[in-house]
């Protein structure tokens, strides 16, 4: 089998394991990732570039992002060098599982699902989703029964839409194709509530000054950590060695205040 047929194999394996089908063979035998990242003096993290303001580049073309911020907080902990490894949302267990990355730090999310496959660190972030309104349509709402029959606005398809579709039963919402498009409508006035996390909120009041958007009521948040193959738990330990200092320091929390204009919540989720 050539190297091009042996990654098609084994992503097509991380992604059935993803949705939940079985995958046969394989083994969940490990090698000990936190000892080759200190005999190569690298540490290879995957991060999303674009998924702003986690992951994006800078004016001059250069990887940033509070993601970015905490993967070289990581790096410089173990004393090794950094390389990023591009992914995307889709491939980011892939990379885990052909060995193209050591760890992945891209807003990853931690839900059942993924754990079957692979294996998550203590949150260093969270995404929150919530729903905020300006001064007009759903000002004073405190409760999902507040926003009967009040336009919210979210885009199509998202954890956003899901979770107003739950939870917002009795909302009208307008669904915008994405994030972008649901700005422009806020800032316009199309519509004055939105169900989207607070960085799209932070968007919106960033054009939106004389009206800014507060948040009125908090859906769901969902942690997000450093993900990594099941079997390594001195990688682990380390790794949660560094993000508790770094917690503890203030050092996280002022990459996410910067990047993402919310502070991040004192106590974060278990994942």
């Amino acid at each position: 089998m050539n190297r091009r047929n042996l990654l098609a194999t084994v992503s097509a394996a991380a992604f059935a394991l993803v949705i939940g089908l079985p995958m046969l063979g394989g083994s969940n035998a490990m090698a000990d990732t936190l000892a080759d990242i200190q005999q190569r003096g690298k540490i290879r993290i995957a991060v999303d570039l674009g998924s702003p303001p986690f992951g994006m580049t800078d004016a001059q073309m250069q990887p940033t992002g509070s993601d970015i911020e905490s993967a070289r907080l990581v790096a410089e902990a173990l004393g090794v060098e950094l390389e990023l490894v591009q992914v995307t949302g889709p491939n980011r267990v892939p990379a885990l599982l052909t060995g193209q990355a050591d760890i992945v730090m891209a807003s990853f999310s931690v839900n059942a699902e993924r754990k079957k496959v692979i294996d998550f660190t203590d949150a260093y972030g969270v995404i929150q989703i919530v729903v905020a309104a300006g001064s007009g349509a759903g000002a004073n709402a405190t409760k999902p029964e507040d926003l009967n029959g009040v336009q919210v606005g979210t885009t199509r398809g998202s954890t956003n839409d899901l979770e107003a579709t739950a939870k917002l039963p009795g909302a009208q919402l307008t669904r915008y194709d994405d994030d972008a498009t649901l700005v422009t409508a806020l800032v316009s006035g199309q519509v004055d509530v939105m169900a989207s996390s607070p960085q799209i909120m932070t968007a919106v009041n960033q054009r939106r000054a004389a009206d800014p958007l507060t948040v009125k009521i908090v859906l769901k948040t969902n942690p997000y950590a450093i993900g990594l193959r099941k079997g390594e738990d001195a990688l682990k330990a380390k790794l949660n060695a560094v993000i508790a200092e770094n917690l503890k320091n203030g050092k996280l929390s002022e990459i996410y205040n910067r990047y993402t204009g919310v502070p991040l919540p004192a106590i974060l989720p278990k994942t």
